[in-house]
C-alpha cells in the first residue's frame, strides 16, 4: 500500500504548460515567417499596386483626369459596368438554383451537374472565348441563322455577355453549395412541416442562413466579370467606342505606346477592384460577426 502511495507520488503527470503547442515554435521562426510574408506580398501586390497609380500620374493630374474621360475610356468603363450588371445577377439566379438543387435534393446525375459547374475553373478563358466564336461567329455553327435574322452576338455586347457568364458562373455556386450543404436540410424540413411551399421555405429559411455566403459570392464574381480578359478579349473584336471593355482598352494603350493613358486607365480598373476588395472584408467581418453570436 504504501509502496503504491510512493509509486503514485513518484510519477508526476506534465502540467499543460509543460506540453508544447503543436503550433508553437520560436520568436525568431516566427518572425522569419512574418517577414517572408511581408516581403512576398510587397514584392507581388503592393509595389505592382503603387507603380500603377505612380507611372498613372507620372505626367500630372491634367493628363490623368484627359485619359479618364477620353470619350473610348468613358465608353470602355460603361460597356465594363454594363457586363458585369448582367452577369452577375444571372449567374447569381444560376449559382442559388444550382446550390438549392444539389444541396437539399438527391438525384442521379448529380456529380455530373458539380463537375459542369466546376468546368470554367479547369478551361483557358481563351479557349472559351473560341468556343463562342465557333458557335455565333460568322463561320461557326449558328453564325449564319443569326445573320439572316440580323442578330449579331460576337464582335458585339451579347458575346462579351456570354463569354463573362461562362468565366464567372461557378463562384457564387461553389462558395454556397457547401454552405447549403452544412446547415442540412431539417429547418427546411420543420417549415414543410408547419405547411409553408417552396418559395417561402427558400425566402424566410433558407436565404436569411445563406445570406452572407450569397454575398461573398456576389463580390468574387463580380470582380472576376469586371477584370476579364481572355474571353472577352476574343468575342469583342477590339472595337473602340464600341466592344472594347476596361482591361482591353488598357491594353490596347499600352500597345500604342501611349503609357500615361494605359497606366490611368488601369488605375480606375484598380479602383474598382479596391471597392470590390472593401466589400469582400465587409462581408468577411460580417460573417465572422454572425459565426462569434452564433457560437455565443
Amino acid at each position: 500500500m504504501a509502496g503504491g502511495i510512493a509509486t503514485s507520488r513518484s510519477v508526476r503527470k506534465p502540467a499543460p504548460a509543460d506540453i508544447g503547442r503543436p503550433t508553437s515554435e520560436p520568436a525568431a521562426v516566427r518572425w522569419l515567417l512574418i517577414g517572408i510574408a511581408v516581403l512576398f506580398l510587397t514584392l507581388i501586390v503592393l509595389l505592382p499596386l503603387i507603380t500603377v497609380f505612380v507611372e498613372g500620374l507620372k505626367r500630372g493630374w491634367e493628363v490623368y483626369l484627359s485619359a479618364l474621360i477620353d470619350p473610348d475610356a468613358v465608353s470602355a468603363l460603361k460597356l465594363t459596368l454594363l457586363v458585369a450588371a448582367i452577369a452577375v445577377p444571372l449567374n447569381t439566379v444560376f449559382g442559388i438554383a444550382a446550390s438549392w438543387l444539389i444541396a437539399k435534393f438527391s438525384f442521379r446525375g448529380k456529380s455530373l451537374l458539380l463537375s459542369l459547374i466546376d468546368l470554367p475553373f479547369s478551361v483557358s478563358p481563351v479557349i472559351a472565348g473560341f468556343m463562342f466564336l465557333l458557335l455565333f461567329g460568322a463561320q461557326g455553327y449558328l453564325g449564319p441563322w443569326l445573320d439572316e435574322r440580323g442578330l449579331q452576338v460576337v464582335f458585339a455586347p451579347p458575346g462579351i455577355v456570354l463569354a463573362t457568364m461562362f468565366v464567372t458562373f461557378p463562384f457564387v455556386a461553389r462558395e454556397l453549395i457547401p454552405l447549403m450543404q452544412a446547415q442540412g436540410i431539417q429547418e427546411e424540413e420543420a417549415a414543410a412541416t408547419l405547411g409553408a411551399k417552396g418559395f417561402r421555405i427558400f425566402w424566410s429559411v433558407t436565404l436569411p442562413n445563406i445570406k452572407w455566403g450569397l454575398l461573398y459570392g456576389l463580390v468574387l464574381c463580380n470582380a472576376r466579370a469586371m477584370g476579364e480578359f481572355g474571353a472577352v478579349s476574343v468575342v469583342s473584336g477590339h472595337i473602340r467606342g464600341e466592344t472594347n471593355t476596361l482591361p482591353l482598352h488598357v491594353e490596347i494603350l499600352y500597345n500604342e505606346y501611349q503609357f500615361s493613358a494605359s497606366f490611368a486607365a488601369a488605375s480606375l480598373l484598380m479602383l474598382l477592384a479596391l471597392l470590390t476588395l472593401g466589400a469582400k472584408s465587409l462581408v468577411e467581418w460580417k460573417t465572422a460577426q454572425r459565426n462569434q453570436d452564433l457560437e455565443g
